[in-house]
């Protein structure tokens, strides 16, 4: 196996860990909009804790999208094509999301932004749900068999090497076949981990009662998050994990999950140590998915002919140069530029940053409105 499909393996990972990690507290915020924030103002304030960033952070997940098509364009290609229409939620979701942001602030009505705002935490609740679900189907493995391309007709083993040449692999279970009780459970952990992380992120951003109901609410939600977890994280490892080098992440969850909860409660509060143990939490996490998959990318719980590995999806040797170098260079002027906007923008938002009036009027004169004229 070339060194550099490990490399771009371990990579991918890193990617989705930054996605996680940032859009993570993103979603949690839309999510616990109505929990945090009693009135329009307090909505206001909220949504403006995440104003500077939440655009940027979506850059992970394209990233982690490009970088699988360019390293691994088979395992991009069997994803996404069989995981079609829960991808197309995913992405619908995230455009409401974009458009529960932008549009919010476009016309001076508190009804027209109350209607964002629903719909930002509908998002805010489906979006880690879907991801958690596809996470957890990469670690259980799928209902995958090699096909002929031409009649899309499942081909007999064993799969060789000369077999693979002329077919693909490809999810042929339906859409259904993705739900199960271990990857909903899945879905579930990522949502309890994006709502803990929206929490603290808040805590940290905000002041006034939605600073005192945040607090509340991650010391809950953190133990909440911990927890669950704990057992799908139990239950993948003893049945699904294909190394016992998944452990070692494992164990690294475990202590940073707990830690995070410990440090939100009332004799503690610390607010900046709980999100970077929350962090390195989620961090670990993805670690552990990626270290049970592996040497697969997409395993097959049909047959382990099936699956598709690390070295199957993967692109030329020199495609993989390239991209390297390309991550060489630009990836440290990302991070570097991602570190200065958020020390930038690192002060708290308080009751006061809210403005008392925003975007258009409800009529721009009697009688008329401003799409009308």
């Amino acid at each position: 196996m070339d060194w550099l499909s490990i490399l771009w393996f371990i990579l991918i990972a890193v990617l989705w860990t930054g996605y996680l990690i940032l859009e993570g507290f993103d979603l949690g915020v839309g999510a616990l909009l109505p929990f945090v924030a009693k009135n329009d103002e307090e909505r206001t304030q909220t949504v403006k804790t995440i104003g500077p960033h939440w655009d940027g952070n979506e850059v992970w997940l394209l990233t982690a999208g490009g970088a699988t098509f360019a390293a691994f364009p088979e395992w991009y290609a069997t994803m996404f094509s069989g995981m079609y229409l829960a991808l197309f939620l995913v992405l619908v979701l995230l455009i409401l999301r974009i458009a529960a942001i932008e549009w919010r602030k476009t016309k001076d009505s508190v009804k027209w932004r109350q209607t964002w705002d629903t719909i930002h935490t509908v998002v805010g609740f489906g979006v880690p749900i879907l991801l958690g679900v596809a996470f957890a189907n990469l670690v259980q493995g799928m209902h995958i068999e090699v096909v002929d391309p031409l009649t899309n007709e499942p081909v007999a083993g064993p799969i060789t090497q000369e077999v693979l040449a002329n077919n693909v692999h490809n999810i042929t279970g339906g859409f259904f076949s993705l739900l199960t009780v271990f990857t909903i459970l899945g879905g579930l952990v990522v949502l309890a981990l994006t709502l803990s992380q929206g929490a603290q992120f808040l805590s940290l951003k905000t002041t006034g009662p939605v600073h005192e109901r945040a607090e509340k609410l991650s010391s809950q939600l953190s133990i909440l998050a911990a927890g669950l977890t704990a057992v799908w994280a139990i239950w993948a490892v003893i049945a699904y994990a294909n190394s016992v080098w998944a452990w070692l992440p494992l164990v690294v969850a475990a202590l940073a999950l707990i830690g995070s909860a410990a440090t939100t409660q009332k004799a503690v509060n610390n607010s900046v140590l709980s999100f970077i143990l929350s962090s390195v939490g989620i961090a670990a996490a993805v670690a552990f998915i990626f270290t049970a998959m592996a040497p697969n990318v997409m395993a097959s719980y049909l047959d382990d002919s099936f699956s598709l590995t690390i070295a199957q999806a993967s692109s030329t040797h020199s495609t993989l140069v390239v991209m390297t170098i390309v991550a060489v260079v630009f990836v440290p002027i990302v991070l570097a530029y991602t570190a200065w906007s958020y020390w930038v923008f690192r002060a708290r938002v308080t009751p006061g940053d809210v403005p008392d009036n925003m975007g258009l009027p409800e009529q721009v004169r009697a009688g008329a409105n401003f799409l009308r004229g």
